[in-house]
């Protein structure tokens, strides 16, 4: 107990840089393989960027085999990525999120161990990889993490940038990466990988009335860098797929907002009580920052105005919609663990106060770390599709077996089942309320109208299903569905699945079986 109490302290003292980097790293990756893929959002964007890996196309984000272009591709790139390096795993297809957190933390203390202090950065970085809100996001493979991040990490190369360039030291470096960040802060979101970024950095240079450096900030180099790193994708999207920019930009970004059928309603408070509760045990430490001497510190102002600035900002920008999801404001978690982190590792300078004060900063990690581990660890998320996908997987044969879904999109079905084709989905794609709910079909018959080939081809009814199926000669059908919810294919629940649970029911057809069949009596048995 006093090595792990000896080896804490010294992540706390903020001397040993490699030590404590390789640290967060480990503490982040250590953990994400313990779960299955949640949905609907990990097995959506892990399903895409599983077809990058078996199609060899990475240029259009696929969903299916059908172009999704809900998001920019960076996450895709990222998971793919991950797993061509590592394999394919339930942690690997997190990479993208494990590595956003790692640089996010990694980013904040190498700023604040420049501008600040090697304690407040470790202080810093610690606190905010044991926050649970933080460290959920970092193990669940969605985009927000990634946004997050970059957000993040344009905000402190910028405010490196200004610091630099008002204390007289060479500024354009840490300016061309801010701009190239924010390119790929839209490539991991859209147009908030630079308006958020910008509103912070805007929003404290007005604050401190830094207008040199506000005018320095506008370079012409720095916007062709953003240019060239955001640009490419969508330009080439737009070439390919001609109603491109109409359906990301004006219904995604604005539109969409505005449908009557969006979910997540939330009031405009919602994400105060988000940020208290699942950065617990460390926003005890807020009570700090009430103390208005805190905020008199001339030495320190820059940066705790750039933090209080930043959570502002975030908050604010994401409180105003109606719709809410708790991960959007992950963006925020990096100033709030700066300012809970400041007024601490001032605390534990004084030396009156040092032991108790040490104890409790190592108290602090401690829960904070159980806490973390608890939460994810809970999380048991019954469906998922590998329970009964993986035992499976050995009669799969990929390249001769199509899979068929009934009136539902499994979404992690194709990486747990390792599919190298998109499947039949089976459903009423003529009913006219599709556009009018924010839900699978919604996503996919979106999807089918920018290749309509292969929105013909995945994308069927169930008289469609029952030709291929009965015109069947070679090779296995693999037909998913929930049989208590079923409204097509009732025959199938007289056939006794090959796998099945409470949940869902998984069949295995084949030719010969195929053809006993009451559904083909008297069909043509040739394609």
């Amino acid at each position: 107990m006093s090595k792990i109490a000896a080896f804490l302290s010294s992540l706390t003292d903020g001397n040993s840089p490699r030590r404590l980097l390789a640290t967060l790293a480990l503490w982040l990756v250590a953990f994400a393989g313990i779960r299955a893929l949640m949905l609907p959002d990990e097995g959506r964007y892990v399903g895409v960027a599983w077809e990058m890996v078996t199609n060899g196309q990475w240029d259009v984000p696929r969903l299916d085999g059908l172009p999704f272009f809900h998001k920019p591709p960076l996450f895709y790139w990222l998971t793919a990525l991950g797993l061509k390096l590592f394999g394919i795993h339930d942690w690997s297809a997190r990479f993208a999120s494990i590595l956003a957190g790692v640089l996010t933390a990694g980013g904040l203390y190498l700023f604040a161990r420049r501008h600040r202090s090697a304690r407040v950065a470790a202080m810093a970085s610690l606190i905010l990889v044991t926050s649970p809100f933080f460290f959920a996001g970092s193990q669940y493979a969605n985009l927000d993490m990634l946004v997050a991040g970059m957000i993040s990490l344009t905000i402190l190369s910028g405010a490196n940038a200004v610091l630099r360039l008002e204390q007289g030291l060479p500024y354009r470096g840490a300016l061309a990466a801010t701009y190239a960040l924010a390119g790929l802060g839209v490539l991991a979101k859209g147009l908030i990988g630079i308006v958020l970024p910008g509103g912070v950095l805007f929003f404290w240079l007005l604050w401190r009335r830094a207008w040199r450096p506000l005018v320095k900030t506008l370079w012409p180099v720095g916007l062709l860098a953003f240019a060239l790193v955001a640009l490419p994708w969508f330009f080439w999207m737009q070439h390919l797929y001609p109603g491109f920019y109409d359906y990301f930009f004006i219904y995604h970004h604005f539109q969409r907002f505005a449908e009557t059928g969006f979910n997540n309603q939330r009031p405009l408070w919602f994400y105060v009580p988000i940020l208290v509760v699942f950065a617990l045990p460390w926003t005890i430490g807020l009570t700090r920052l009430f103390n208005r001497a805190y905020w008199q510190d001339a030495a320190q102002a820059p940066l705790r105005s750039l933090m209080a600035i930043w959570l502002i900002v975030i908050v604010g920008f994401f409180s105003l919609p109606s719709s809410k999801l708790v991960g959007y404001v992950l963006p925020a978690l990096a100033p709030l663990a700066y300012l809970i982190a400041d007024p601490f590792a001032n605390w534990l300078e004084r030396e009156p106060q040092r032991g108790r004060t040490r104890f409790l900063c190592l108290l602090g990690l401690a829960s904070g770390a159980c806490v973390t581990l608890v939460a994810v660890i809970a999380v048991a998320y019954t469906v998922s599709a590998k329970p009964l996908i993986t035992p499976a997987r050995p009669d799969f044969n990929a390249a001769a077996d199509d899979v068929a879904m009934i009136d539902w999109y499994q979404y992690d079905l194709p990486f747990y089942l390792r599919a190298r084709k998109p499947a039949w989905v089976v459903s009423r794609w003529s009913d006219p309320d599709i556009p009018k709910h924010d839900n699978w079909r919604k996503e996919l018959f979106d999807a089918g109208k920018f290749d309509a080939a292969a929105g013909t081809a995945q994308l069927i009814e169930e008289a469609q299903f029952v030709e291929r199926l009965c015109a069947r000669q070679t090779g296995a059908i693999w037909v998913w569905g929930r049989p208590p919810s079923m409204e097509f294919a009732l025959w199938l629940k007289d056939l006794p699945p090959a796998f099945s649970n409470a949940r869902y029911a998984l069949w295995r057809l084949t030719p010969d079986n195929i053809r006993t069949l009451p559904v083909c009596a008297g069909k043509p048995t040739g394609g």
